[in-house]
């Protein structure tokens, strides 16, 4: 049964709201302020009915002191001033009854509040439920694909063998690799991530390995590389795939002796740290093309992780928009808190050639520009938008709905836009994209009414 407890120095008070919830609550009661915090730490109560006057500390003291989350409070009280209920209701009351109160009136109120509650606490458990399928150490995702990622992280996490992830730029093989270092047992060691194909090439070495005093022009002092300052923890190595062939010999030699020499030095350094690898490129076909090495190949390749493109896992959409709607409208602290039916539908359908890293940007530019409580789809970019449109316009061919004539009239409208926008209604720089004479560009806008902002409107909606 849900706990009630009361706080009120009247037993008279104490014992008819014990009998008026008889058999269907737990009634506890305190005669003060102190008492009933003692009270509340040590079981907490589904709901407090509180007297506002008390000897020493007043109700409205108790309402300022109820820890988060509190239980809606209830404030019966004699005093009938507005001033009074005002201020409680300021403090957190969920409602204000004045003495001698309405036995029915007050049953049911209680049984409202309560209901309210039960089904808050539902709403949160279903809604953990939900995110704990779709969360996974840091990842977010509902489509099987990304349960199988999951799965394969969770019992690789143990091992110390190395890992190659795939997958387009943008997929989150860095947040995979970070999993694997927080649920393995090197996760109180660092977690070191070097971006191989953001490094000048002349310092790949040195970033890698480290170098002494004076072992090249600019060498001041002596330097600990990647491989040495990663310890018993984790090395990630993103897009491996960009390392020279005499770079992926000496990491070769490095991951077969599991020791490092520093440029310039000679005493051999040993390697502790777990390897794990990334890249956006097909290492098959690199390797028939003689661009990466193929014994380096199946040194990385003990454990691999495929992630797809967000195209391909359309249902991780949602949870992912949200998640970052959240996370952005908390750094912006304002912001729209929810995304509009029609918007989330524009979102599943976009191609997002960007992936995640491309689909986190959009939303954070929503929040920016968005004044209202909910991002609708005419918030997000224009290209989205025209996009979507079009992938519409071919399910409608497909199933029936619009010939081709028609369709063909809408699809070169909106191909004409978008490449208006693009070059920002240069009509010269369009029609080049377009591989068309500027004159035929200008008949086809007049045509189907495509007029720049400053003239007028964006044009006829097809």
């Amino acid at each position: 049964m849900p706990r009630v407890l009361v706080v009120d120095d009247e037993p008279s008070v104490q014992e008819s709201l014990r009998m008026l919830l008889k058999g269907e609550c737990q009634v506890d009661v305190a005669g003060s302020v102190e008492e009933a915090l003692v009270r509340q730490a040590a079981a907490p109560p589904d709901l407090i009915l509180l007297d506002l006057v008390m000897p020493g500390r007043s109700g409205l003291e108790l309402l300022a002191e109820l820890p988060e989350p509190r239980p809606p409070v209830v404030v019966l009280s004699a005093t009938r001033t507005v001033a009074t209920a005002v201020e409680a209701m300021k403090r957190g009351a969920a409602d204000y009854v004045t003495k001698p109160f309405e036995v029915d009136a007050l049953r049911i109120k209680i049984r409202q509040l309560l209901e309210h509650q039960r089904l808050a606490a539902e709403v949160v458990r279903l809604r953990s439920q939900v995110e704990g399928r779709d969360r996974f150490a840091g990842m977010i995702g509902r489509s099987e694909a990304m349960h199988e990622v999951f799965r394969l992280v969770e019992r690789a996490a143990a091992s110390g063998a190395n890992v190659l992830v795939q997958g387009a730029s943008g997929t989150g093989k860095e947040l995979v690799a970070r999993a694997l270092h927080d649920l393995g047992p090197r996760s109180a060691e660092p977690f070191v991530a070097v971006n191989c194909a953001a490094l000048p090439e002349p310092l790949v070495e040195s970033e890698l390995f480290g170098h002494e005093k004076g072992a090249f022009t600019g060498a001041h002092e002596t330097r600990v590389g990647k491989f040495e300052h990663a310890g018993g923890g984790t090395l990630f190595l993103d897009e491996i795939g960009e390392l020279t062939p005499s770079l992926q010999a000496k990491l070769l030699r490095a991951l077969e002796e599991r020791r490092v020499e520093r440029v310039g030095g000679h005493v051999a350094v040993e390697l502790r740290a777990r390897i794990v690898c990334a890249t956006h490129r097909d290492l098959d076909t690199e390797i028939r093309k003689g661009r990466f090495r193929e014994d380096l190949y199946y040194r990385i390749h003990v454990i691999p992780i495929a992630l797809q493109p967000l195209c391909e896992r359309r249902e991780d959409v949602r949870p992912l928009a949200e998640h970052f709607l959240s996370l952005a409208r908390a750094a912006a602290g304002r912001g729209p808190r929810l995304f509009s039916r029609t918007a989330i539908a524009t979102l599943e359908r976009y191609a997002w050639p960007g992936n995640v890293r491309e689909l986190r940007n959009t939303v954070e530019r929503a929040v920016v520009l968005t004044e209202r409580e909910r991002v609708e789809a005419e918030d997000l970019p224009e290209a989205i938008v025209r996009a979507t449109h079009l992938d519409r316009l071919r399910d409608r061919v497909r199933e029936g709905r619009i010939g081709l004539e028609g369709a063909l009239e809408q699809f070169e409208s909106e191909l004409l836009r978008e490449a208006l926008i693009r070059e920002s209604w240069n009509q010269t720089r369009a029609a080049e994209r377009l591989g068309v004479t500027r004159r035929t560009l200008k008949l086809r806008m007049d045509r189907y009414g495509l007029v720049p902002p400053q003239a007028g409107s964006l044009g006829r909606e097809p």
